[in-house]
């Protein structure tokens, strides 16, 4: 295994593992998500936990599904192209929903 191809695998694998995590979890896994679990306690209690659980879960797979298929079709075709171009895709994808910004991050989940 080339590894390019081990890194998209083992990436896949840990995403893969999260997912599981926040779906057995449901809301209480909001405290996992950065910036969240820095809130004070008040505060948090005006978001909806169960929808970024949600929200997180489904990233998690999306992600694992990038990286999986990278490091598969890597291995199939006995090129790195593959995990290298799913790399960037994840890149892209992750830093898109990167936000600093607390209400760029968390507003949609507010509890109106």
């Amino acid at each position: 295994m080339e590894k390019w191809a081990a890194m998209c695998g083992g990436m896949s694998i840990i995403f893969w593992g999260m997912a599981l995590l926040f779906a057995l979890l449901k809301g209480k896994a909001a405290i996992l998500i950065s910036g969240f679990n820095t809130m004070p306690k008040e505060q948090r209690k005006q978001y909806d936990r169960e929808r970024m659980s949600k929200d997180q879960r489904n990233a998690f797979i999306l992600w694992a599904v990038i990286l999986g298929s990278g490091s598969l079709l890597s291995e199939l075709t006995s090129s790195e192209n593959a995990a290298i171009a799913a790399g960037i895709i994840w890149l892209v994808i992750f830093f898109r929903d990167v936000h600093l910004d607390e209400e760029k991050a968390f507003g949609k989940y507010k509890i109106k």
